[in-house]
């Protein structure tokens, strides 16, 4: 029986292709595998000992933290946390008074500064005329270059004596009537205090966190925002459901970014702070104290080795607040990636 020329060739083509499929799995298999070129290998290294060195130096600052207070955590243990004493003759420390200068003062920058710098890239990505865009910005920019002793200084020969005499007795007569809320603006408008710091602190950590808002909003895709305008969405719709939820990673980078600002600033908070170790209440007219600013004006004076460890203890302490508060805000960020994998 004769095959067709054409079932022949179809037979012979389907014959040829598993041969040569089998040949090339062969020889694939044999084939020795391509060796990485030198430099590949070199910047895989090179990136990596740079990665793992950061480690190190990270271990390396908390393992030293903890050797220089081991004698302040033996006397004093926890209660060193919750115990509002410094008094360094009597060598009774406590980091009451420095814990709540710390966050009470950064609470404050964020709760002035985060609505600010909200609106100020709101205003440069959506509402801005294109020739004001540039130089509103490099304006913005450069704030964040300011030496912080000239904060400090601005704002305890100019700033300090005008929110004494105008700001803090407006508060008092306003939310200083509030239940509860008033215990925060109660007693003398002296300038100087925690919520003057933490003003100050506002001022300094707008321009970090109106950067980094700006240049996460600016790449949100220009096609959904049209699309949003085109449906009749207003300019607030656009950017609550649009531009947010797309840059939500960013914006909670650029609050970290100035909370991380706020929590470890010296020279500002040394000059407005008052520097008072003693605890009257929960006031934020009363000078106080931070653990920075503890750090810079008691640690060139610190004689004895148990005001050094609580120095040193001090620092460690400001360590883990940063620490926990970056933990937060990751784990903010998984619940907001979470929920919307729900809603998806």
């Amino acid at each position: 029986m004769r095959i067709p020329h054409r079932q022949l060739a179809v037979r012979a083509f389907c014959l040829g292709t598993t041969l040569n499929n089998a040949v090339a799995t062969r020889t694939s298999s044999v084939s020795p595998t391509p060796r990485r070129p030198f430099g590949d290998i070199l910047f895989f290294n090179l990136t990596r000992f740079f990665a793992l060195a950061t480690l190190l130096m990270l271990i390396g600052i908390i393992i030293s933290l903890f050797i220089g207070a081991m004698p302040a955590i033996r006397q004093f243990g926890w209660t060193f946390l919750w115990t509002g004493d410094w008094n360094p003759p009597m060598e009774k420390f406590g980091a009451l008074i420095p814990i709540y200068g710390t966050l009470a003062t950064s609470l404050v920058a964020l709760v002035i500064a985060v609505p600010i710098s909200f609106g100020i890239a709101l205003f440069l990505t959506e509402l801005s005329p294109p020739w004001l865009r540039r130089p509103l910005g490099i304006a913005i920019e450069l704030l964040a270059g300011i030496p912080s002793i000239v904060y400090g200084m601005w704002g305890l020969l100019v700033f300090a004596p005008i929110f004494g005499k105008y700001v803090q007795p407006a508060l008092a007569n306003t939310l200083g009537n509030v239940p509860l809320l008033g215990k925060l603006f109660e007693g003398a408008p002296l300038g100087i205090g925690i919520l003057c710091a933490g003003v100050i602190l506002a001022v300094m950590t707008i321009p970090f966190i109106a950067s980094v808002m700006r240049d996460v909003f600016e790449v949100t895709p220009a096609m959904l925002k049209e699309s949003a305008y085109a449906l009749g969405a207003t300019t607030w719709e656009v950017v609550w459901n649009i531009v947010l939820p797309y840059t939500k990673v960013g914006v909670v980078g650029g609050i970290m970014l100035g909370l991380g600002r706020a929590l470890g600033e010296t020279m500002a908070v040394t000059f407005l702070i008052g520097n008072m170790n003693f605890f009257n209440g929960f006031s934020l007219f009363l000078p106080g104290n931070s653990i920075a600013s503890a750090l810079a004006n008691e640690f060139a004076e610190a004689e004895s080795e148990i005001y050094t460890a609580s120095l040193i203890e001090l620092g460690l302490i400001l360590f883990f607040i940063t620490l926990v508060v970056l933990a937060c805000s990751k784990l903010m960020l998984m619940r907001l990636s979470a929920a919307e994998g729900s809603k998806t």
